[in-house]
């Protein structure tokens, strides 16, 4: 999807999952992306329905399984011309 279109913006940044452990067990990696895409929508200022989580990504968050998740993690965001922003490891 990157290679389609003309990038605006790359960065790496560092996102604390730790908010995650104060959601029940059995919710804590669907939380954890709720907090993945609110950090990269604040950093990136643009709207939740256009940020979009690479599968590698769900797989290291749901690594250890779904009720031990892991206390932070490095992305790469890629904010593109129309908006959208993709969420990749580095």
């Amino acid at each position: 999807m990157v290679e389609e279109q003309n990038l605006t913006n790359e960065q790496i940044i560092n996102v604390s999952l730790r908010a995650a452990r104060f959601s029940s067990r059995s919710r804590r990696a669907d939380t954890a992306i709720k907090i993945i895409k609110e950090q990269v929508a604040k950093y990136t200022k643009s709207d939740m329905g256009m940020i979009w989580v690479d599968n590698k990504v769900n797989e290291a968050l749901w690594s250890r399984g779904r009720k031990h998740i892991p206390t932070k993690i490095s992305l790469k965001v890629i904010k593109l011309e129309d908006g959208t922003a993709e969420i990749i490891l580095p």
